[in-house]
């Protein structure tokens, strides 16, 4: 089968991105869109392989889209590059979308230890696919940061959010235009030691996450 490209948003992740790299699956392209680290994070990308697009723009949408621009792949996967999610997981969410019985599948994360998931961030998780639900008719439990579509239909889809709720504007966009959206289980492990989440690391992140979901939800 064809390549998949493999979009990482990323700010000071140079502890995690030698491992996850190396985890890649054969034919998963590995995009770093770095959003401005200061760690060496782009550097360490490029000398583990992957290809690194530079975002000035600061927000995780911004490097989430401009990694979606980069991408040449016909399917493309959305990662967090902290160490959360193992990308030998990623044909869980890619594999419906290329034989076309999705298209668009997100990770349901199932913590493999205590501390995997901060009891904030579920909290904030579980109102907002609640919310999700009511506004849009999915049956979905997780905003999933691991998920996989089809790279022309999702640029399709002008995505404009450029913060926190670019993840849940894209499962409003394909909900309004009538998606086929599935969900599988994935293994969510703690992030690399030393890697402090952006959103889910501290209640203030969970905070700033729903703000913009939220907005999101009420266009």
């Amino acid at each position: 089968m064809s390549a998949v490209d493999v979009i990482l948003p990323c700010l000071d992740e140079a502890l995690s991105l030698p491992t996850l790299l190396a985890a890649m699956p054969p034919g998963y392209r590995p995009i770093v869109a770095d959003n401005g680290s200061t760690d060496g994070s782009a550097e360490v990308a490029r000398a583990h392989g992957a290809a690194v697009v530079h975002v000035p723009r600061r927000g995780f949408g911004a490097a989430a889209h401009a990694g979606l621009l980069a991408a040449t792949a016909e399917t493309v996967c959305f990662l967090d590059a902290d160490g959360s999610c193992d990308p030998r997981q990623l044909p869980l969410v890619a594999d419906p979308v290329r034989a076309g019985v999705a298209q668009l599948v997100l990770g349901r994360r199932r913590p493999t230890a205590r501390g995997a998931w901060p009891v904030h961030a579920r909290i904030g998780n579980r109102v907002l696919a609640h919310r999700l639900r009511r506004r849009a008719g999915v049956r979905l439990h997780d905003l999933g940061p691991m998920r996989a579509a089809g790279r022309i239909a999702l640029l399709a889809l002008d995505l404009q959010d450029r913060r926190f709720g670019y993840p849940l504007e894209m499962v409003t966009a394909a909900a309004d235009a009538g998606w086929r959206i599935a969900e599988v289980d994935v293994d969510y492990s703690p992030r690399t030691a030393g890697s402090r989440s952006k959103v889910t690391g501290t209640a203030a992140g969970t905070i700033r996450a729903v703000r913009d979901m939220s907005r999101v939800l009420a266009r």
